[in-house]
């Protein structure tokens, strides 16, 4: 599935509502249309899909669980996201802290619009890149998956550049066998060449 700027969610998670507001008509004029708004990191943690394309905007200093614990808590759950941080108060052990977190930026209030929408189009820019390549990687090992078994032991044979000859002794099987198995795996795997062929295991982590 292919997405694009348009289908990105960005998540705003500040107790201020005009902080809020003000970013929402911001992302929303710059093109944005999935901008979604909470007031508490505890409200966020209870509605988000981790499995969407999502950039969060975070605020720092919250009642209740602040940036810091919401961005712990995210990777505890393997839902990690690129956060940009916003703060009203400048603190170096507090960004440094964020920023060995994985944190993309650390904003401090009030802050240049131009520039953080610029943040977000870099941080769209990778996850764009990053979802078409997993994307990618799904439907090959889709594709590998479908093989049988023997096909798949000839796969891994030819995708490490064994001959028709190598593969046949290998396996105890006639060349006319091998040259079958390769048409079948060319076709489910819809590779046109072994060079695709190669570069698809090395995409799929199969080699």
């Amino acid at each position: 599935m292919d997405i694009d700027k348009q289908d990105i969610n960005i998540f705003i998670v500040d107790d201020e509502f005009v902080i809020r507001d003000s970013l929402t008509l911001l992302l929303e004029s710059a093109g944005f249309s999935k901008v979604k708004t909470y007031d508490s990191a505890v409200t966020f943690l209870e509605k988000f899909d981790p499995d969407q394309p999502s950039c969060l905007i975070l605020d720092v200093r919250m009642p209740y669980m602040d940036g810091l614990e919401l961005q712990h808590v995210l990777a505890e759950r393997c839902a990690a996201m690129p956060i940009i941080f916003i703060s009203g108060h400048a603190d170096i052990p507090v960004s440094s802290q964020a920023f060995r977190a994985g944190a993309v930026d650390f904003l401090e209030k009030p802050f240049d619009n131009e520039l953080l929408l610029e943040r977000i189009n870099e941080v769209i820019d990778k996850l764009l890149l990053n979802w078409s390549e997993k994307q990618e990687k799904k439907q090959i090992l889709k594709h590998y998956a479908n093989l049988s078994e023997r096909e798949q032991e000839v796969f891994m044979l030819i995708v490490h550049n064994h001959s028709t000859k190598d593969v046949a002794k290998k396996l105890d099987i006639s060349h006319r066998t091998v040259d079958a198995h390769r048409a079948h795996i060319m076709d489910k795997m819809q590779a046109d060449s072994l060079n695709t062929l190669i570069m698809m295991a090395v995409k799929g982590s199969l080699i």
